[in-house]
């Protein structure tokens, strides 16, 4: 858990960097804050049988789910040899050899897609637990309150994490929704709901296997809320100045992954020095890394054409 944690950080770091250094275009969404809730949860599926739809603050687990940091590179620098071809500086790709699916940019439309896949499965007789991620904001459009119903209705073993991190890009959680919690809604799907703390990982794997236990037994989806601060603006160019600094502060001291490292140390399952050699070495592969994206060319200019759509009605079109 610490070991995916740590990479996770150090690679949104690595990104900050390379966006203010016009080397990462698009935008840099970064998940400083979330890393918990993106091992925690993974790490509770079977990456054998089940998949995940993890959202762009869910690098955590496309670790987890064995993507190379190589291949993330080249993704994020849209480099010649990404799976995106090029054509896209973010996490809008899909490895089903790994069975990673997702992101999606219109927030809400992944649920549907995910309860489908899992859907799919059941009809022809097998038990595939898909999960996916939605933010506070994103929690609120309506192809997520449909996708909760029919999966409620049919059964599907689906799984959606509410990441609840305070904001919804500049709007706060008292203007977003009126329920106490978000978890609150699962009981009018007829679905599991339970909200619990996104800073400490192993509560969320706990969590989250209970969730894929719940699933693989026929008892129909869960709704997780888990409770964060997104540390860092909507995206890179985001200033997020609406946030209250008291709030960052406070937040600030729940940090996940130095929460998990003292918790860790506390209890003498690993020393200071080894959680540093630990670091050091992410870090230093993390270098070797962008070096090894950056030498790569560019994707020729044609890339850019290939799965583009247009109609064909009219001469000359």
């Amino acid at each position: 858990m610490l070991r995916y944690m740590i990479m996770a950080r150090e690679f949104d770091t690595a990104m900050l960097r390379l966006y203010r250094q016009g080397k990462a275009f698009g935008g840099v969404y970064s998940q400083l804050g979330n890393e918990a809730v993106s091992v925690g949860s993974a790490l509770a599926l079977d990456r054998t049988k089940d998949v995940l739809f993890p959202m762009h603050r869910n690098i955590g687990g496309h670790f987890v789910f064995g993507q190379t940091l190589d291949q993330l590179m080249l993704n994020h620098l849209a480099r010649q040899g990404s799976q995106m071809r090029g054509t896209d500086g973010t996490g809008h790709y899909a490895d089903p050899a790994l069975r990673i699916y997702g992101n999606v940019s219109h927030l809400g439309a992944m649920i549907p897609v995910a309860a489908g896949f899992s859907l799919a499965d059941k009809l022809r007789g097998v038990t595939t637990v898909s999960m996916t991620y939605i933010g506070d904001g994103g929690a609120q459009v309506g192809e997520v309150h449909e996708a909760l119903n029919f999966a409620s209705v049919h059964k599907i073993p689906l799984i959606l994490i509410i990441e609840n991190n305070q904001y919804a890009y500049s709007t706060p959680n008292s203007m977003e929704f009126a329920c106490e919690r978000l978890s609150d809604r699962a009981v009018g799907y007829g679905m599991a709901g339970a909200t619990i703390d996104g800073t400490d990982v192993e509560l969320v794997y706990t969590t989250c296997s209970e969730a894929v236990d719940h699933a693989r037994k026929g008892l129909g989806p869960t709704l997780i809320e888990t409770v964060t601060m997104r540390m860092r603006g909507h995206a890179e160019h985001d200033d997020f100045s609406y946030v209250p600094k008291e709030l960052l502060e406070e937040w600030s001291a729940k940090d996940p992954v130095e929460r998990y490292i003292d918790r860790l140390i506390d209890d003498g399952v690993v020393t200071r020095e080894e959680t540093d050699e630990l670091r050091a070495s992410i870090l230093n592969d993390m270098i070797a890394s962008i070096d090894r994206a950056l030498e790569h060319p560019w994707p020729a200019a044609e890339e850019g054409l290939k799965n583009v759509f247009m109609s064909t009605a009219g001469e000359g079109h």
